[in-house]
């Protein structure tokens, strides 16, 4: 039987949340685990694995095909979790929901989607803290088809530069691709703002955001973005899974990018005409299990209080930088405001890879490098820091530990 996750009333309780996450209770390097590496990949709760388990076991068929039993299940539950999504975004309808294999595949989705209407000369306006998903599939088509790439700064706290974000429209512009919050800063974009601007000049934007939704309720209507982006496994859902948003007018608009079975409404010989959205961009057999098991882990998040969350990462991530600001030899980077629950620093003397596999040997998982970030870094004029990220199962102990382990760190690097 599935697990019951963890349900909130009043306060917070971390301590009840991390029973649901066996995990958790494990060790490393004969240490309790500190897991503070949630930016990257959030652990799962046992709903979730549950939830895959017993499709695996009693539900499993191919999906959409199928007239027996099995599939007619598969395809009741693959289809729910998309209005898990759905309902979790706030958009119009299930439909605009398209399961891709990742945040990384959604963005390229788009950016294939688009290439057929890029001509030279084409701007496309991205961000300094753009992750390399969401760089790399622009250069694609500033290689191939000879659109122009614009880069809006940050300022020196962090914080988006929105006056350079206004500047970089010109009559050339024809699409923004910008985070909602920065894996590196944790600086959270003013979505709906930079809506407004781009159609105000006619143009679509998609808001990337892997790391904002979890960390916060979103609202794809209110923010009246175009597209967007989430992955499963940093919704403490499964890995192989993500989802794009889109305007059901911009999806229909939309070329499809892969070609296959489902994505099809006729195939002869000499032509072919393709599904209605979502189906267009889901060419071949999905992500069954995936998708199940993300809209396991969208349940387990809407079981919780989603202010008290907010308020509790908020709080481990205040506990954090003002233990690091007692530190001299500790240099912390972004303190735009509100920024979310992701902490990058670096200690004087020491590369980052060092020192988290000094922390390591503590228990405490951090990241470190440049978090598919390099233009940032060099914005930072580092080539690297160590990145400590905080999820809804952190406490404050664990941010004890975390700087407890930075000190033996220091002492034994000098």
């Amino acid at each position: 039987m599935s697990a019951t996750p963890a349900k909130q009333t009043n306060a917070f309780d971390a301590e009840a949340v991390r029973a649901d996450f066996p995990i958790l209770a494990s060790e490393a390097n004969g240490k309790p685990l500190v897991y503070l590496d949630n930016a990257a990949s959030a652990q799962k709760p046992r709903a979730v694995m549950d939830a895959m388990r017993l499709t695996a076991e009693a539900g499993y068929a191919n999906v959409h095909r199928g007239l027996h039993y099995l599939s007619n299940k598969a395809t009741a539950d693959f289809e729910a979790a998309r209005g898990k999504v759905a309902s979790f975004l706030n958009a119009a309808r299930p439909e605009e929901i398209v399961f891709t294999s990742g945040g990384t595949a959604a963005v390229n989705l788009v950016a294939y989607g688009l290439a057929p209407t890029i001509k030279p000369g084409d701007e496309i306006i991205l961000s300094i803290m753009e992750h390399h998903s969401n760089i790399v599939p622009w250069h694609f088509l500033r290689e191939r088809h000879g659109a122009v790439l614009k880069w809006v700064d940050v300022n020196d706290d962090g914080s988006f530069d929105i006056d350079a974000y206004k500047a970089a429209f010109t009559d050339r512009t024809r699409f923004v691709a910008i985070t909602h919050m920065s894996n590196v800063l944790g600086t959270q974009t003013p979505g709906r703002e930079l809506s407004d601007i781009a159609h105000a000049y006619g143009v679509e934007i998609l808001l990337d955001g892997c790391q904002s939704a979890v960390h916060g309720a979103i609202d794809v209507q209110a923010l009246d973005c175009d597209y967007f982006v989430a992955t499963g496994h940093k919704l403490y859902g499964p890995t192989g899974i993500g989802v794009l948003y889109g305007k059901y007018a911009a999806l229909e608009a939309l070329a499809p990018f892969h070609g296959g079975g489902e994505m099809i409404e006729t195939v002869t010989e000499d032509t072919v005409t393709y599904n209605d959205p979502p189906h267009r961009f889901e060419a071949g057999t999905p992500p069954i299990l995936e998708a199940i098991g993300l809209g396991a882990a969208i349940d387990y998040m809407m079981s919780q209080d989603g202010a008290a969350v907010a308020a509790h990462e908020a709080a481990l991530l205040e506990h954090a930088a003002e233990a690091l600001r007692g530190l001299n030899w500790v240099e912390a980077y972004g303190a735009a405001p509100c920024k979310g629950a992701i902490l990058s620093f670096n200690m004087d003397g020491a590369h980052a890879h060092d020192v988290a596999t000094l922390l390591d040997q503590s228990g405490v998982a951090v990241r470190a490098g440049h978090h598919c970030a390099q233009p940032l870094m060099r914005r930072l004029g580092v080539p690297a820091t160590a990145r400590a990220s905080f999820a809804m199962y952190n406490t404050h102990e664990d941010v004890d530990a975390f700087v407890a382990a930075l000190q033996k760190a220091r002492a034994i690097l000098g």
